[in-house]
């Protein structure tokens, strides 16, 4: 989106009024705190064409000439705005990436209140996340979004040097490695046995630890 300014660093740290984290983070992204002290001094209906060219580019739309005319018919300074538009942008592309059955319509509203977002704009925000434009926003997200190729097939076998230039991988066996991406692309690549073990050994704990945290009824999904 040419219209919004993507901001990544992330304030010090932002209490909400309970023990539970915001579906935004343990630390609140530095344009959503801009966000809401601009919100203070804006109107419902300049807030409102802000958040219909917000998500004009969340459904891949471009914003421009919508930003250009709430510049153009506000009193809005440029900079202001941009962090109005960024702000949104974040709040909602967060909260399009959780599934409802994981983010309630009453959690998503309780962490907005927490921001001291003005209840209005928390009901506009709530329209947008939870009524009939979700499904639409949620393809054009998957339809948008970068992602990476994924894995079709692989083939592997057990392999041993018999003829090297190094006398330390003679007679050593390693294992032959070939993946083929959706992108059309095959890469291949050897893997001594003990690094193996090694990768096996790290994805077994870090599989365990995941585990373990989703045991801490703290990280459980409450129903």
């Amino acid at each position: 989106m040419s219209a919004v300014r993507s901001v990544h660093s992330f304030s010090s740290s932002t209490s909400l009024n309970n023990d539970r984290t915001s579906y935004l983070g343990a630390r609140i992204p530095v344009e959503v705190e801009t966000m809401v002290k601009y919100m203070k001094d804006l109107d419902k209906d300049t807030f409102r064409k802000i958040l219909k060219a917000v998500v004009g580019a969340l459904e891949g739309k471009d914003s421009r000439e919508s930003v250009q005319l709430i510049l153009e018919n506000t009193l809005i300074s440029e900079e202001k705005l941009s962090f109005l538009i960024s702000g949104a942008y974040t709040l909602l592309k967060v909260a399009l990436r959780l599934p409802v059955s994981t983010l309630k319509q009453e959690v998503f509203k309780e962490d907005l209140k927490d921001l001291r977002i003005p209840d209005d704009f928390i009901e506009d925000f709530a329209n947008i996340v939870y009524g009939n434009r979700r499904p639409i926003l949620e393809n054009a997200a998957l339809k948008h979004g970068v992602r990476l190729p994924a894995l079709e097939d692989m083939r592997w076998r057990v392999d041993v040097a018999i003829s090297t230039s190094s006398l330390s991988r003679a007679l050593q066996p390693s294992i032959l490695v070939q993946l083929k991406l959706s992108d059309g692309t095959s890469h291949r690549f050897e893997v001594p046995v003990a690094k193996f073990q090694e990768l096996r050994y790290n994805v077994a704990l870090i599989l365990k630890e995941m585990n373990d945290l989703e045991k801490r009824s703290i990280l459980r999904i409450q129903d």
